[in-house]
């Protein structure tokens, strides 16, 4: 993670543009003209997709929050600022084009593709620095709260994936898992705020 605000800027900027020619791409396909070279997912889904995909992200948010209390480790939360929080609401449109969209094992069989979803859920979980930090240097942190926000964000992962491939999801869209994405790294945000941990505005 960073906190430089021209980086964050950069992404923000590059979670839009890539979220444009998604919506492009969904446009498209509603039309009855489907790009053949669309992004993954970029088709329609029922409403009630996105109503579940949301509701399972706050009660997954929910859990986590109350393990955060019940294991005492509420304080050693990183603190955000504005900018960043903005970062990763856009972070919910890349990462999701990225492993629920790229990082899919397809037509070989339903127990390969959840292996492959198993294993980039850890690849996932992995890449948030909860077990790791690159301030002063790469360094290890094992502590109970990076081995639990990890544990979280695998999780939450293998809830995104679920989201994509659900029956109630028929066309495989990714617009649900972006929602589930969002919905979760928004309840996120207004948690940290809550508890004094939303800082600054960059």
């Amino acid at each position: 993670m960073t906190d430089n605000p021209l980086l964050l800027l950069l992404m923000i900027g590059a979670a839009g543009y890539l979220g444009k020619l998604w919506w492009s791409d969904l446009r498209q396909a509603r039309a009855g003209a489907p790009n053949p070279q669309a992004l993954p997912g970029a088709v329609s889904a029922p409403a009630r997709a996105f109503v579940i995909a949301a509701a399972g992200s706050v009660l997954l948010l929910a859990g986590e929050t109350w393990g955060e209390y019940a294991l005492g480790i509420t304080s050693e939360q990183s603190t955000i600022t504005v900018l960043f929080a903005l970062n990763t609401l856009g972070a919910a449109i890349i990462e999701e084009l990225i492993f629920r969209g790229y990082l899919v094992i397809d037509k070989r069989g339903a127990g390969l593709r959840w292996l492959g979803i198993i294993a980039a859920s850890a690849v996932f979980a992995l890449l948030h620095p909860f077990l790791w930090s690159t301030e002063n240097g790469f360094h290890l942190t094992l502590t109970v709260k990076g081995a639990f926000s990890t544990g979280a964000a695998f999780i939450f992962s293998l809830w995104f994936y679920y989201v994509r491939f659900a029956r109630w999801n028929p066309s495989h869209s990714l617009l649900p898992c972006i929602i589930a994405h969002a919905t979760k790294n928004l309840g996120v945000i207004g948690i940290k705020a809550a508890q004094g941990f939303l800082v600054g505005w960059w």
